[in-house]
């Protein structure tokens, strides 16, 4: 099968013919429809999981994904040959990753059958980012009317949560950095934006909002940044962070619950957005269609961390 691999931590990722995967008991094999990709996987690549998860190499990325049962092992009862699944396919050993015409994953991996009324290449975009940004959201604790400033809204994280809290009547305020991102991010529910190339997105709260906002969800600033962003939280108020930037003394020290997220998928979470997209609530932010040998050039891409929505590789 084709895959996308690499022979080593930090090598680049290159296009190669490797064995397809052979069902075990208590996994799938499963062909891929499509592959979603997120900033994480440049991560694996470069051995975040190194010393945390064993490894195989060569390595295949990749965690989220769409695709068609094929096989079955010994034990499996919770999905069956031809069933459309998609979720989460990271598993241990890390390697055998979603960048590949097939995978093989544990049944009890964060796998739910995908949703029926989008095209099924799209639910490849879901999953780490839908569930990262339902888990935030319901972390937050945030309710209908609250003020709610997200930072990095134009990620596919961001995209997400927009659209999920604007289902709750949570007031959503979006940073962007040109026309197109703000149009986006207003049409998905926002209801103000602020251009951060133009103003300071702190000076533009405080003049606006001198009490504070209710909520900081914040998925790109740096430890500085991050830090200045709290001071415009009101006390008693939550922030959030998926760059694990967070001062938890800090924040302690300013009244505020949150800190660093970190996603725990699970099946539930899955169904609940594949519900919404199957009631076409939530639109899928799908930016980029790309193909298995364009994936190299965007992971590339996507280590800048500047792309807008979600990339899919569509086998």
């Amino acid at each position: 099968m084709k895959a996308i691999t690499i022979p080593q931590f930090k090598a680049t990722p290159e296009l190669t013919e490797q064995p397809k995967p052979v069902v075990k008991p208590g996994s799938m094999v499963v062909r891929i429809v499509a592959a979603g990709i997120n900033p994480f996987d440049t991560k694996m690549i470069d051995g975040i999981l190194d010393g945390h998860m064993p490894h195989h190499f060569p390595m295949i990325p990749g965690v989220d994904a769409v695709g068609i049962v094929e096989e079955v092992g010994e034990g499996v009862t919770l999905f069956k040959v031809g069933d459309h699944i998609y979720g989460q396919f990271l598993h241990s050993p890390v390697g055998e990753g979603t960048f590949a015409e097939y995978v093989l994953v544990p049944e009890k991996a964060a796998l739910a059958l995908a949703p029926k009324n989008i095209p099924l290449k799209q639910a490849a975009a879901i999953p780490t980012a839908g569930m990262t940004a339902l888990q935030m959201l319901e972390k937050s604790g945030l309710k209908h009317e609250q003020i709610l400033l997200v930072v990095g809204a134009t990620g596919g994280v961001g995209l997400f949560l927009i659209q999920l809290a604007a289902m709750q009547g949570i007031y959503i305020i979006a940073t962007a950095s040109d026309e197109t991102g703000a149009s986006k991010v207003k049409e998905l529910g926002a209801k103000e934006t602020i251009n951060y190339k133009k103003v300071s997105v702190a000076d533009e709260i405080r003049r606006k909002y001198p009490d504070g906002v209710d909520g900081l969800i914040d998925m790109v600033s740096s430890p500085d940044a991050f830090k200045e962003m709290t001071s415009l939280v009101k006390k008693g108020g939550v922030a959030l962070t998926t760059a694990f930037v967070a001062n938890e003394e800090d924040l302690k020290k300013k009244g505020l619950q949150g800190g660093n997220f970190e996603l725990k998928g699970n099946r539930a979470l899955l169904d609940t957005l594949s519900d919404a997209a199957d009631n076409g609530v939530l639109k899928i932010p799908v930016e980029k269609e790309i193909t298995l040998e364009e994936t190299p050039a965007a992971l590339a891409e996507i280590k800048k961390l500047n792309s807008k929505g979600k990339t899919i590789i569509v086998l």
